[in-house]
């Protein structure tokens, strides 16, 4: 009997020791063994074995990529105070996981310092203006700073980013209006630039339209002298023995009932009453002659005065 309680002991305690004996490390993660609280090797992923009730894990070491968010107030160079949030990234370097367990015992700590004084060493030196484009040279500094620190105690800083930075309130919005007030004075410029093009090209379109009107009236009263000197000419050449005075006269008072006549035919014509006889002809042949005269007298007047253009 006494030798089966004895045998179960031994049997109990090989499968304690058979179990304590191996141990499981998981995928992107170093266990740090010791013996008798002496480092004695790093394991690696998978199936482990150390001595029984001689090693121990003392502790498991993350390999992956971590980050650390560190919210850091500073003011700039002109007195505006802003939160800048700086993310690092870090991660144990592989050969120096001793270094990373051992040498560092908390190691955002570490990181969070060096981060808060190099962001408070680099943006009071820079205007608020400035710190928006500049933030890449911030997170430089702050990778730097860290990567030549961090590495004796077995860590490597992958990327530091400046992910935000943040001015108080009251500093926002006074920044929004004079972006608004900026905006809104380049838009009433515009609205009056192009006020003031349409304008111009009104006003070239209507000295354009006299022009081209005056040019047809003037070749509408040169082709009725044209017309009328020709009627003459011929009118000479069939009746011999008539002058122009009265060829002008019987032209015009053909004409004249020509005109009467269609104004007669018309039912929505606007008549105008003015003293009429047939006596009056002659008058009236005397006025248009008159004014025929006065305006190929005037005619070359006004072709001395126009501007002369090279070339013309």
């Amino acid at each position: 009997m006494a030798g089966l309680i004895v045998l179960g002991v031994v049997v109990l305690f090989l499968l304690i020791a058979l179990f304590s004996a191996i141990f499981t490390v998981e995928q992107q993660t170093a266990a740090v063994v010791e013996r008798f609280g002496k480092f004695a090797r790093v394991a690696g992923p998978g199936l482990n074995a150390k001595v029984p009730f001689i090693d121990r894990v003392a502790g498991r070491v993350n390999l992956r990529v971590q980050q650390l968010d560190v919210n850091v107030e500073t003011k700039t160079l002109d007195n505006v105070f802003v939160h800048t949030l700086v993310s690092v990234q870090y991660v144990v370097t592989r050969d120096k996981v001793y270094d990373a367990f051992y040498k560092l015992d908390a190691p955002t700590t570490q990181i969070t310092a060096y981060v808060f004084d190099t962001v408070r060493a680099r943006v009071p030196k820079i205007e608020l203006d400035d710190v928006f484009e500049r933030k890449d040279e911030v997170a430089d500094a702050v990778k730097g700073e860290l990567s030549e620190v961090m590495d004796t105690f077995g860590y490597t800083i992958v990327k530091a980013l400046v992910t935000d930075i943040d001015p108080d309130k009251k500093v926002k919005e006074a920044m929004n209006e004079i972006n608004a007030a900026k905006r809104m004075r380049e838009a009433a410029s515009e609205r009056g630039e192009a006020d003031k093009i349409l304008k111009v090209k009104a006003a070239e379109a209507e000295a354009e339209s006299k022009a081209l009107q005056g040019r047809g009236i003037a070749d509408q009263r040169k082709a009725i002298i044209d017309g009328l000197r020709e009627s003459v000419d011929q009118f000479q050449q069939s009746i011999s023995g008539t002058s122009p005075e009265s060829i002008m006269q019987l032209v015009l008072m053909t004409q004249h009932y020509d005109t009467v006549k269609e104004v007669g035919a018309s039912s929505h014509t606007n008549t105008i009453f003015i003293p009429y006889s047939p006596g009056g002809m002659s008058d009236l042949a005397a006025q248009m002659r008159d004014a025929i005269i006065m305006g190929n007298v005037a005619a070359p007047a006004v072709d001395m005065s126009a501007p002369q253009h090279p070339g013309s």
